[in-house]
């Protein structure tokens, strides 16, 4: 298994260039976005964590995701998150990777995106990338490379952002819904459709959930050869109880072993059996 798919983890699950939206998939609007659901997500105090297995079988990592309340900031949150692989891989090659993704707005957009990765022995990445949603700008830097500008067609959300608010909207089966997604240097419509409503061993026990997926393809190596699909209670809480992500060599799953928000009581922690 090829070291690289270990480093991408996160962003190999949630997002990566997608296929073009199909002529009457319409871009997200505030009315295709359940505001009860939205509000819930980003009550200031939710954590999630997976565990991730290379096609079902071997673990090779954990993801760590917390949604919090900004401090000094109106109305803005933070999206963050903790990789790091496991397995005999560790001792060869160890990763160690954070992301913080600022979003704020009715909308959730964000406005600041920041990339730490420590990988290997004694390589270190950072990468920071700005948005300005009024002027339609995104500027992106890696280390300490210079600055680069681009200009974009309309409000864009990043792998995070995208991810938390595709939990909300308001998706009907033969409907889909464009979430514009900056991702490599570029905007782009990621088409996502609800297909199917299924019973699915949880950690809350059996639930019902909804079966989302977000029309994607990889290029190289991580050529998809299937959509990614994630697995959303059918409830009020919306949390992703586990994502696939076919790729050529396999697949990637992350199954949520741990939940906690307050303001979603009813979904307590319960290990799966």
């Amino acid at each position: 298994m090829p070291l690289a798919i270990l480093i991408s983890l996160l962003t190999l699950l949630l997002t990566g260039p997608p296929a073009a939206a199909e002529p009457d998939a319409v871009e997200l609007r505030p009315s295709q976005v359940d505001p009860a659901v939205l509000a819930l997500i980003f009550s200031g105090d939710e954590t999630m964590h997976y565990e991730v297995s290379w096609s079902g079988g071997l673990k090779i990592g954990d993801i760590h995701l917390k949604i919090q309340k900004e401090q000094g900031r109106e109305v803005a949150y933070t999206i963050s998150a903790k990789v790091k692989e496991s397995g005999p891989l560790t001792v060869m090659y160890p990763v160690d990777d954070r992301f913080v993704c600022f979003v704020s707005g009715p909308m959730k957009l964000p406005y600041r995106y920041e990339v730490e990765q420590k990988e290997g022995f004694g390589k270190k990445i950072t990468r920071l990338t700005r948005y300005d949603q009024d002027q339609r700008m995104v500027w992106y830097r890696k280390n300490q490379e210079e600055e680069q500008q681009f200009t974009v067609a309309g409000p864009v959300y990043n792998e995070f952002a995208s991810f938390v608010i595709t939990r909300a909207l308001a998706l009907s089966e033969g409907e889909p819904i464009v979430v514009p997604t900056f991702a490599d240097r570029q905007r782009h419509e990621v088409q996502v459709s609800l297909v199917n409503r299924e019973r699915r061993k949880t950690i809350f026990g059996v639930k019902s959930t909804l079966v989302v997926q977000p029309q994607m393809q990889f290029k190289g190596l991580y050529e998809k050869s299937g959509n990614t699909t994630l697995w959303l209670t059918d409830d009020r809480c919306r949390v992703p109880v586990e994502i696939h992500s076919r790729i050529m060599i396999g697949s990637l799953v992350a199954e949520l072993v741990d939940y906690s928000n307050p303001a979603c009581p009813e979904l307590t922690k319960t290990k799966k059996r």
